[in-house]
């Protein structure tokens, strides 16, 4: 294919330069200079576009705001969580230092959640891992108490001294 002691040339340009008069020398292809992987030139990778559950899922990681978004997915989820019957007899109040505090509307619904403690908690953390859940309290129906608060102090507290 090649002629003259110019193997790497190919038949039509050998033709050519033949037919020309001219020797063929060796052919080399002329490249242009590479593209640089920037990620701002057209037709490189990256370019694509992405969705706008991409672009907040990729916020929310960068800025750390995951554990504060699963606090308050369990919030809003709960009835999924704990179930359709316990969500509608119970809802979350507070999370404080990986401890999840859970208001029920009775006494009784308190203490049936408490011997299913584990089985909510294991949900929960399966759920929301980022969430920082470690424990979970069952309370009963909103009433004063004397003995619940950061405050109390031991002993019968505040009693009626008059008569």
């Amino acid at each position: 294919m090649s002629d003259k002691g110019a193997p790497d040339v190919p038949e039509t340009i050998a033709t050519y330069l033949r037919l020309r008069g001219l020797e063929p020398s060796k052919f080399r292809r002329r490249r242009g200079p590479r593209p640089v992987a920037d990620e701002n030139q057209p037709f490189m990778g990256g370019r694509d576009p992405h969705g706008v559950g991409d672009v907040l899922d990729t916020l929310t990681r960068d800025a750390g705001w995951e554990p504060q978004l699963a606090r308050a997915d369990i919030a809003r989820t709960w009835e999924e969580v704990a179930g359709a019957e316990t969500g509608r007899h119970t809802r979350p109040v507070a999370l404080d230092a990986g401890l999840l505090t859970v208001q029920a509307d009775s006494t009784a619904w308190a203490k049936q959640l408490q011997l299913m403690r584990a089985q909510v908690l294991s949900e929960i953390m399966r759920r929301f891992p980022e969430a920082g859940v470690d424990a979970i309290r069952f309370i009963g129906p909103d009433v004063p108490s004397w003995k619940w608060g950061p405050r109390a102090i031991p002993g019968r507290g505040p009693r009626d001294t008059y008569g």
